[in-house]
């Protein structure tokens, strides 16, 4: 194992214990992280180093660190909700009173939206290769990232960038951000400053707030808020309008992104917006700028969600595919008048029938010996034939096949199309599946989370096609995922602290309104822990049943002695 003292707690390099190291600058002596996060140099786990505080949101501070294992840097997320939690003097987490249930529900979140990215590699998302509790909260492990952020990326290119320049960049980007739909998982905080910048040009997504812990309140004083990022944060987000966090949450925070890089100003305010709407494109962009890329943008920056694009997969068709729907609604059109049949003769063919005209005239002329006869004949028999706009009537025309319009097929001559089998996924995970060979041809999505007996937590119990039968290419797969089997056997709680019995609980996949903590008095026993628990350790249980743990409420104020 490294001897971790060499290490520098600013950069993860090897500096031999230098105070002021010579690669980074960090000042050992001086620099230290605040009072209420990990400070330097400490250990978790006796495995993962911790170095400086690289940001902090509402919900999570994030170190750089050091696996002493892996002998790599790494980045360590901690779920610490400052306004609600706190450090104490072993460096564990408590929380403040009467929020206890909003912190578990917010570190039950982090835990789960961290455990499906394991072992799932997203192109613009850091790989998450642990996740575990620790110090009476959870922590997250991933790969670092050495980079900038886009915002500062921006600055050092003039504030400015092409759309041919952001086209490549922001692709990734896109895709990650769908994939992680696909996972029930929403950002909502997308924007300049959570987007890193690598040294290869790649761009990556940070910062997936927990949304279990905003709106936390005491009295009615607001506690925490939504992480707001103006100009790229939707109005759902600043509470003005009465919708959920959702997929075109995302859509939005995108678009606004893409608006800051390739016009050069940040987007005003949803909040703002919604009292008067100041956002605009100047003209010379609106000439310069493909139009699908302006509809798009329009579209993906509506104020009210109902009008906004609504999922990242149509935001992608339209912005670089151009399939809004105005451009559907001209292609069709155009499609219908190339389809139908004039009525009138072209003038193409208005000039050969005037042609065939002046030539019969020209031959009667020649006929010397029967000029008078043809002049007669002109004049009667044939005036119609010559004169007439229509030289020849629609009974002298042979007859064609009549062709059909599009969509009038006869479905007898269909072309077959090509259709693949569907695999059978039960028993796997969603993280194993979604960029496997088997499951190229099929679109996965998430629907619904059951109880099953036969199938883990977190495995797949259902899918809507059944395994064998054919779909074609881009079909629909909708998957259950099992939340595990619904009759459980309750834990031995017993010596556990509130929290952690509670959490415990919560893992197992009981309801949070049916835990109960209630108090009780023992001086014999240690303050805080678990005395008794109803139902016992070992009896059956279910998800929905209420579940009572006594917690010794002697806070030590006298010498008795307890084990």
């Amino acid at each position: 194992m490294l001897n971790t003292d060499r290490l520098c707690p600013g950069c993860m390099k090897d500096n031999a214990g230098q105070s002021i190291c010579s690669v980074c600058g960090y000042d050992s002596s001086k620099g230290n992280n605040p009072p209420e996060k990990l400070p330097a140099k400490f250990m978790i786990r006796d495995r993962y180093f911790v170095g400086k505080v690289l940001y902090s949101d509402l919900s999570c501070t994030v170190y750089l660190g050091f696996d002493t294992i892996e002998n790599k840097s790494v980045n360590i997320k901690e779920y610490f909700p400052a306004q609600i939690a706190g450090r104490n003097p072993d460096k564990t987490v408590f929380v403040a009173r009467d929020n206890q249930f909003a912190f578990n529900e917010g570190l039950m979140e982090f835990m789960d939206i961290n455990r499906k990215l394991i072992g799932f590699p997203l192109l613009s998302l850091p790989s998450t290769f642990a996740v575990f509790e620790e110090n009476s909260t959870a922590y997250a492990v991933c790969d670092t990232l050495s980079g900038i952020t886009f915002k500062s990326f921006l600055a050092r290119n003039g504030g400015l960038l092409r759309w041919e320049q952001v086209r490549p960049l922001i692709l990734p980007l896109i895709d990650t951000a769908k994939a992680l739909h696909d996972m029930s998982i929403i950002h909502g905080a997308i924007s300049p400053d959570t987007i890193i910048v690598t040294r290869s040009g790649k761009l990556y997504l940070t910062g997936i707030p927990v949304n279990a812990v905003k709106g936390v309140k005491k009295g009615e004083e607001s506690l925490l808020g939504t992480q707001i990022y103006d100009g790229y944060s939707a109005a759902e987000q600043y509470g003005i309008i009465e919708s959920d966090i959702g997929e075109y949450t995302d859509v939005y925070g995108i678009c606004a992104t893409i608006f800051t890089a390739i016009i050069g100003k940040i987007p005003p305010a949803a909040n703002e917006r919604v009292k008067v709407d100041t956002l605009t494109v100047p003209s010379h962009f609106a000439d310069e700028l493909p139009r699908q890329v302006l509809v798009s943008l329009a579209n993906g920056m509506q104020v009210t969600p109902a009008t906004r694009t609504p999922d990242i997969e149509t935001l992608k068709n339209e912005l670089i595919y151009g399939e809004t729907k105005e451009n559907t609604r001209k292609a069709q059109h155009a499609a219908e008048k190339k389809n139908k049949s004039p009525d009138n003769p072209t003038k193409e063919e208005e000039k050969k029938s005037s042609g065939l005209k002046y030539a019969a005239i020209a031959s009667g002329i020649t006929a010397g010996l029967f000029i008078i006869m043809a002049v007669v004949l002109i004049f009667t028999v044939f005036k119609d034939q010559i004169f007439k706009k229509d030289a020849l009537s629609n009974n002298d025309i042979p007859s064609m096949p009549s062709q059909q319009q599009i969509g009038d097929v006869d479905s007898a001559v269909l072309e077959s199309k090509v259709t693949y089998k569907i695999p059978d996924l039960a028993g796997k995970t969603y993280a194993e599946v979604m960029n496997s060979e088997e499951c190229e041809h099929v679109k996965l999505v998430i629907k619904n989370k059951d109880y099953s007996t036969n199938y883990s937590r977190g495995q797949i119990c259902g899918q809507s096609i059944a395994a064998g039968e054919s779909a074609e290419h881009g079909a629909v797969l909708e998957l259950t995922i099992s939340l595990g089997p619904q009759e459980l056997r309750m834990p031995d709680l017993l010596g556990y602290s509130a929290d952690s019995a509670k959490i415990e609980l919560l893992k197992l996949g009981l309801l949070y309104d049916n835990i109960d903590i209630v108090d009780e008095y023992d001086s014999e026993s240690k303050p805080g822990i678990v005395l008794r628990q109803e139902p016992v350790r070992g009896e059956r249980i279910n998800a929905e049943m209420p579940v009572r743990v006594y917690v010794n409420s002697y806070k030590g104020e006298d010498n008795s002695s307890y084990n």
